[in-house]
């Protein structure tokens, strides 16, 4: 459920803060007869990250069970590489955040309508797609539906209380420390599920080494136990790797996280939100 919240948490303060920004925006500059389309877009980009995962969930429960494997190892993967990207583009990008949004702001409003809808859309909807493909895998990883669904859902709900508290400026958070926390734990969160995506490859037969375990401490860390269903659930371990499970999130974490933590010289520090959102007091 952890490593769902905190997806959820993530994925969710983004497109929070994307709207916030919006909205606050908006406000200030006279134009909140503008508001409807931007919360028609963000409506919108929900509703297709929704369907989205129902397409993924529904989709593959019709497949043959090589088909399923093939295809849950394969999105996992993918959806690895879309955290990854995230959690370095929003390390990269967040103290720019408010001025580029600013700027597709201002010639949206230019163009009309139909342009405020879609910058509110394409804003948002990157966030929503990749939050529902990180969650269908990590669901298909764990094996159960309820939980990981639970603490995604109970992430969003946070984020959203946070961005609203953000707006009305009740709330700042050093956005440095924020993402560099949670960024560094979703890096561990992902490479167990890349992992098991290798291993669902495994179990399909297009990877070999399925019964060559890297070693096992089943009888130590029984998956049935509290801990062992703790472990897996916030980290995908697994008390029985294969060679090339192991091998593949050895590969993935070390790099990864030590070129995130990795301070680039001259980076400035990124200002707490509130001043982020420049929260008005109309409405």
């Amino acid at each position: 459920m952890f490593g769902n919240y905190l997806i959820g948490l993530r994925e969710g303060l983004e497109a929070s803060l994307v709207v916030c920004i919006l909205i606050a925006y908006l406000v200030k500059t006279d134009h909140k007869d503008r508001l409807a389309p931007v919360w028609l877009g963000v409506g919108l980009a929900v509703a297709l990250s929704l369907a989205f995962g129902a397409a993924l969930q529904f989709g593959s429960s019709t497949l043959t069970f090589q088909a399923q494997e093939l295809l849950g190892g394969s999105l996992s993967i993918i959806s690895v590489g879309l955290v990854t990207w995230m959690v370095f583009w929003m390390k990269r990008t967040a103290r720019h955040l408010k001025s580029e949004l600013h700027g597709r702001l201002d010639a949206a409003l230019a163009v009309g309508t139909g342009a405020l809808v879609l910058t509110a859309f394409m804003a948002v909807g990157r966030e929503g797609l990749e939050t529902s493909l990180f969650i269908w895998t990590a669901v298909q990883a764990t094996g159960d539906g309820i939980r990981p669904l639970v603490g995604a859902l109970l992430g969003l709900l946070t984020s959203a209380v946070l961005g609203w508290l953000f707006y009305r400026g009740a709330l700042k958070i050093n956005l440095a420390k924020f993402f560099t926390w949670t960024g560094a734990m979703l890096v561990v969160v992902a490479a167990g599920v890349l992992a098991y995506g290798f291993h669902d490859l495994q179990e399909g037969g297009f990877l070999p080494g399925l019964h060559t375990l890297a070693f096992d401490i089943s009888p130590t860390v029984p998956s049935d136990s509290w801990y062992g269903t703790l472990l897996k659930g916030v980290f995908n371990f697994q008390p029985n790797p294969t060679v090339l499970q192991s091998t593949v999130w050895a590969l993935y974490v070390v790099p990864v996280m030590a070129l995130f933590l990795a301070s680039p010289r001259g980076n400035k520090a990124v200002p707490a939100v509130g001043a982020a959102a420049e929260p008005t007091k109309a409405g």
